[in-house]
């Protein structure tokens, strides 16, 4: 146990997650960040700081709760204070900047020292899936490992990335909930529809793993999620493809959406974000973009 403290920041970067066809398994820590700040108080219940914060109160209770019942501490109460640039429901890990924000701050001011590897796992616990939470706390590209019977979160494998590759996000103006975009999922999928998505997924990990990001160029072919959820966002197949057509080596569904992605050099980012940005256009539909760089360092408690 270290010694408690009255007040903590913990700084969490969004995320991109499946990568395409790694579902419920991929992700990537991106270089946008909420913090989430903690400061004791003599109630005994979670409070916001702000009208801002109120919207989060239900997610920072439940993670409240797990912390306690995880650990076996006393929480105090706190009041809370989420701030930065990760947009709320557009598949950027949102969620998770504030889960794991609230974990590393509780553990921060009880003092309990939980290692990255058991914040990951109760982040997980709460989210219901790990590629996010791997991400947001460990950073980096990760692939994750469930219990395949209970779900449990069992370990990650994390990647460095390189700072010459970008990351450009073009998110239309429209939210979409994580729970809302899982009922588009069908119950069974064609079982070479699996295969190829098999396919995909070890083949980008591949190249993630060895550094040769070159072979990413049209290396995502999903037939798990993005057929099903890419629809719902007018534009967003379109926006891909023009992305690629501009020079990206890549793009995928970030997370459940609304935002897409595509990988690019460094030389070829600006263009692509153009590209991506103008399909958008092209159907009406006003979006926000951000060229990001990998966070390879994860969560950071200051």
């Amino acid at each position: 146990m270290s010694t408690p403290r009255d007040s903590v920041t913990v700084r969490v970067p969004g995320s991109t997650s499946n990568c395409g066809a790694g579902f419920d398994t991929l992700g990537l820590a991106l270089s946008v960040y909420n913090r989430v700040t903690l400061t004791r108080t003599d109630g005994a219940e979670p409070l916001p700081a702000g009208p801002g914060e109120e919207r989060a109160l239900a997610m920072v209770k439940n993670t409240a709760d797990l912390f306690a019942r995880s650990t076996g501490v006393r929480v105090p109460g706190f009041r809370f204070r989420i701030e930065g640039d990760v947009p709320p429901a557009r598949g950027l890990g949102s969620s998770v900047t504030v889960i794991a924000g609230v974990l590393a701050g509780l553990d921060a001011l009880c003092g309990t020292e939980l290692s990255r590897h058991r914040l990951t796992a109760l982040a997980t616990e709460l989210e219901g899936h790990p590629d996010n939470a791997s991400a947001g706390v460990l950073g980096g590209f990760t692939v994750s490992r469930c219990d395949p019977v209970g779900n449990q979160f069992l370990d990650t494998i994390k990647v460095p990335v390189p700072a010459d590759l970008r990351f450009v996000v073009v998110s239309p103006a429209v939210e979409l909930l994580t729970k809302e975009s899982r009922g588009a999922l069908p119950d069974s999928l064609p079982y070479f529809d699996a295969v190829k998505s098999i396919n995909s997924a070890a083949y980008l990990t591949a190249a993630f793993a060895t550094g040769d990001y070159e072979k990413l160029r049209n290396a995502v072919s999903d037939f798990m999620h993005e057929p099903y959820r890419l629809p719902k966002i007018t534009g967003g197949r379109q926006a891909i493809s023009a992305g690629i057509e501009a020079g990206a080596f890549t793009g995928w569904l970030s997370g459940s959406g609304s935002s897409v992605l595509c990988v690019a050099a460094e030389a070829r980012a600006s263009q692509v974000a153009e590209a991506m940005s103008a399909a958008f256009a092209s159907f009406g539909v006003k979006s926000e973009t951000r060229i990001l760089v990998a966070d390879n360092d994860g969560l950071q408690v200051g």
